[in-house]
């Protein structure tokens, strides 16, 4: 499994079975075979050939999650294609960016909402030889798939063993894809990471994670996502069912109807499952919060003693069990009931919300990787499990620190470089060495530790050191706080934007009698600041003088992708952030 087509191969020819892919259509979910996906991909691929794709041509993908995305990008990958995965939140302009940045050939999209976006841009982008679609008939300057499939079949009834003499002669140094990085700061970049890169990830995480043929996986980050992808190649690679959540907004529902044994997430949706259970929590009765509080105590006992392999007592096994049935089987039950575990990567997770999971059942594995290693680093694993950690370094990757506490990883995961940017992969690669970015330490059994970005520390006035995403996620566990910024460099005092709960604060004022008649008008009154505030103070209570939030300003709807604040994986663009609020911050340090 040296090389990605060398994978997909051997997953076609290993795992046949009925449901190797499926995703939902008309309100019924629709698989597709083992059998049936090996042979769309060859079709794809020699389609492709057809049309004049060779080696190291670049294609785009532009699309939602779904079977035909995997397919799409086998199928170039086992040309020696060259797969750039673009987010389907990215604006015409930036999705021109990485087309004409890319020197991408061949263009394909899910269908006609996406087309509206590149036909905006597509006098552009003269590169480009053909636009392919992937649903319906395709509207005027582009392909259909399925025109490039029956291409693809008629190539393969004329040359039976041409598809699987291009697969093989694929080799490890290959490149198998360019994934642009989704910017904080600055204009992306492209990561150029090799199918070795990938391939020796996905073998590392076989060997630390046991997942089957018998598995289904949930998969509803974007694909464009390195981690989503990778975690992906490693389900297939064992033969794992691969079900396609039909949006964000859906997983919830989808969970129930997949039931899934595996989903890989970002530490976002965790926050949003635990408090929404605790917002049922307590707007239950005194008895059924007594209850549940009781049984997470007792959980938490019952998982301490699991994490520090110390013996359980029988009477704590049996309190553990009458918790698990009247209380925490509930809340699994919303995940489908059958979830072994779930992957959390992208960003910190808190860990008070990885000891919540825990506790109630829900393993969580925390692991820590960028697009420029393929992704990962380090990961938690069953046998080595450290809630507040991001887990040990994979087998064959080398880290250390830096003098300022950087992390620094070398292995062969790492990319070859970013694409037409010598200088940038300069800065980073020196010696071997990949400077992460990253804030950390290793514990003293060797668990990884993130601090925090390296470009996102605060400095005040005073000239205290101030790591924000530890307190960010101390304050998202206040149930009044959907999402937080903190500031501070070079201020007198750590500050914070707040995006609050609008359920919750709305009905506080309305029980309070606080006057308002716009959610803009709300997060000013003085009342409802206050309010906020109490909480944040109650949860930071434990932090350093210097750390504890002194004033924060509520904030009348959360950060967007679309609007440039946030990330296409949710992570704040602090910089564009600040900046766009910049009088709501200079006026919580005026005296």
């Amino acid at each position: 499994m040296e090389t990605l087509s060398r994978l997909i191969l051997n997953t076609v020819k290993s795992y046949p079975k009925d449901n190797l892919l499926s995703s939902k259509h008309d309100g019924r979910w629709i698989p597709i075979s083992t059998a049936e996906v090996g042979e769309r991909i060859k079709a794809i691929a020699l389609g492709l050939k057809e049309l004049g794709v060779a080696k190291g041509d670049k294609l785009i993908i532009l699309s939602e999650n779904r079977p035909e995305w995997h397919m799409t990008d086998f199928a170039n990958m086992c040309l020696g294609g060259v797969t750039v995965p673009v987010y389907t939140s990215l604006m015409p302009d930036q999705i021109r960016y990485i087309i004409d940045d890319s020197d991408a050939k061949v263009v394909v999209c899910s269908g006609l909402a996406l087309w509206g976006r590149l036909a905006a841009v597509r006098g552009a982008l003269a590169k480009v030889r053909h636009f392919i679609v992937m649903d319906g008939p395709a509207p005027e300057g582009a392909l259909a798939m399925s025109d490039v499939i029956e291409k693809g079949r008629a190539v393969a009834a004329r040359q039976p063993g041409l598809f699987e003499e291009l697969a093989w002669s694929v080799k490890p140094d290959d490149l198998a894809s360019i994934i642009y990085t989704s910017g904080t700061t600055g204009v992306p970049k492209g990561v150029m990471l090799t199918h070795g890169n990938f391939a020796c990830n996905v073998r590392t995480i076989i060997e630390l994670v046991e997942f089957n043929v018998k598995d289904t996986v949930l998969s509803f980050l974007p694909l464009s996502h390195v981690l989503e992808r990778l975690t992906t190649f490693a389900f297939l690679a064992k033969g794992c069912s691969i079900a396609y959540a039909e949006s964000v907004e859906t997983v919830a529902d989808n969970l129930l109807e997949v039931r899934p044994q595996i989903m890989v997430s970002v530490p976002r949706l965790f926050d949003k499952i635990y408090a929404k259970v605790m917002d049922a929590v307590l707007a239950g009765s005194s008895l059924k919060k007594a209850i549940f509080f009781w049984a997470l105590r007792t959980g938490k006992k019952f998982s301490a003693c699991r994490l520090e392999g110390k013996p359980v007592s029988a009477f704590l096994k049996a309190k553990n069990g009458l918790a698990r049935k009247l209380v925490f089987g509930k809340i699994l039950a919303k995940t489908g009931g059958r979830v072994r575990f779930f992957v959390s990567g992208g960003a910190p997770l808190s860990k008070d919300i990885a000891e919540f999971f825990f506790a109630i059942g829900l393993t969580i594995l925390e692991g820590y990787g960028l697009t420029e290693t393929a992704p990962v680093l380090a990961v938690n694993t069953f046998e080595n499990l450290r809630l507040g950690t991001v887990g040990k370094p994979i087998p064959g990757i080398e880290l250390k620190l830096a003098a300022d506490g950087e992390i620094i990883a070398r292995g062969p995961n790492v990319m070859r470089g970013y694409f037409k940017k010598e200088a940038e992969t300069r800065e980073v690669l020196i010696d071997g060495w990949l400077h992460t970015g990253d804030i950390g330490h290793l514990d003293k059994d060797g668990f990884l530790v993130i601090t925090d970005r390296k470009k996102d520390l605060i400095i005040t006035a005073g000239g205290k050191n101030v790591a924000p995403q530890p307190i960010e996620n101390l304050l998202k566990t206040v149930p009044l706080v959907a999402n937080a910024v903190v500031i501070g460099g070079n201020r007198k005092f750590i500050a914070a934007l707040v995006v609050p709960d609008f359920d919750k604060l709305i009905a506080h004022a309305k029980a309070n009698n606080i006057p308002f008649t716009s959610r803009r008008e709300l997060v000013l009154r003085p009342e409802a600041v206050d309010f906020v505030m109490a909480g944040i103070e109650r949860a930071t209570a434990q932090l350093a003088p210097f750390e504890r939030i002194k004033k924060i300003a509520l904030l009348d709807r959360d950060f967007e992708i679309e609007a440039g604040e946030m990330t296409p994986t949710l992570k704040v663009r602090r910089a564009i952030v600040e900046n766009k609020y910049k009088d709501i911050i200079d006026a919580l340090y005026r005296e």
